[in-house]
């Protein structure tokens, strides 16, 4: 980036600076929250250029100080290694950012191959979600389940929200969570403690906030159905018809939400996601027409085409696409995923500096 493209980024954060020291601007608590997504998102990168200004300055004046006092010369030298590593910090915070980072998400878990115990592994997976969203401080809420006898989830659709103005947002972190995950163990259901492999599918995408172009569905597009919301084994529990189902009849994704107290604000809630979804479609496909080689997400629950395993007799979590393993899938299954999110997101970031000619 040239020097005129950082001092608009410097004018920006100090504008910023000074709309959100006026207290007028929280009265309106979305702009509020966009402009401090901004800012927080812009303060890592005047901080690091900062420091390479001073580093820079420090350096010049440490050589003229040096050539009359040689004890200055190591100081010289140690900001002369310094100011590449602030540089290169520098080039990567300034990579295109995924404009969806700091949206908040919609999950879609399935059970696949696999009958009862890929139900109970996808309600594995649902409690490492809501673990991980709760110790990040997210507000998790599920729309939408259909329970298995045993306890698992056939499917289930959960929002995950953050409740700050962190630019690296909950799509930040769980973007890559799309695929095939993979599970190997003794089922409950097994009787002779032979090792099982099923498989589990996930879905993400961003909740979309201006998804403009959705807005207005024409109703002869849509099928509304109304039922009553089910618990475990298809048990009803509740004696009016709240739950709502909605199919996109061009497209066929269908949407459902049964958690809210009325029809209304279930179909209300149905929508939103609905509107989410084609967003993400149409970008998907606006993608794949730009480039064949983008990342995709796996859309089929077949065991070929995993993204990750949850090996339990070896205690072992692997993500096939960055070659990552570890060994401690209990406190993976318990929310702790930063190490192996960490391990996709630095891949991910060293594809887009090669890219940009940085790497």
């Amino acid at each position: 980036m040239d020097s005129s493209s950082l001092s608009e980024l410097v004018a920006e954060y100090g504008e910023l600076e000074k709309t959100l020291a006026d207290p007028a601007v929280h009265a309106d608590q979305d702009r509020a929250r966009k402009l401090g997504r901004r800012y927080a998102e812009l303060s890592p990168v005047i901080r690091t250029l900062r420091d390479l200004e001073a580093a820079r300055s420090d350096l010049e004046a440490a050589r003229e100080l040096a050539a009359e006092d040689p004890g200055f010369a190591a100081e010289a030298e140690s900001l002369a290694g310094r100011i590449p590593e602030l540089e290169t910090k520098l080039t990567e915070q300034l990579l295109p950012r995924d404009p969806h980072d700091g949206d908040d998400v919609v999950l879609e878990v399935k059970s696949g191959e696999g009958g009862e115990e890929s139900a109970l592994f996808a309600g594995d997976l649902l409690r490492m979600y809501l673990r991980y969203a709760e110790r990040h401080g997210w507000k998790a809420e599920v729309l939408d389940g259909t329970e298995s006898d045993l306890g698992g989830y056939k499917d289930v659709t959960v929002a995950i929200k953050s409740r700050g103005s962190d630019p690296e947002g909950v799509w930040a972190r769980l973007k890559f969570e799309g695929g095939v995950h993979r599970v190997q163990r003794v089922p409950a259901t097994e009787s002779q403690g032979r090792i099982h492999t099923s498989a589990a599918g996930v879905l993400v995408y961003p909740e979309a906030e201006d998804a403009a172009d959705f807005e207005d569905i024409p109703d002869k597009d849509l099928r509304v159905d109304v039922y009553r919301s089910s618990g475990k084994g298809g048990q009803s529990v509740n004696t009016t018809d709240s739950a709502v189902r909605i199919t996109h009849l061009p497209s066929g994704i269908v949407v459902s939400c049964q958690n809210e107290r009325s029809q209304l604000q279930n179909k209300a809630r149905a929508m939103q996601v609905l509107r989410s979804r084609l967003a993400a479609a149409a970008e998907e496909e606006a993608q794949k027409q730009a480039s064949d080689a983008r990342r995709s997400q796996v859309r089929t629950v077949d065991r070929s085409e995993r993204v990750r395993t949850y090996n339990y007799p070896e205690n072992r979590i692997s993500d096939h696409r960055v070659g990552y393993k570890a060994h401690n899938l209990e406190t993976v299954l318990d929310g702790d995923l930063d190490a192996v999110l960490d391990a996709l997101a630095t891949a991910d970031r060293e594809e887009r500096l090669a890219a940009h000619g940085g790497g």
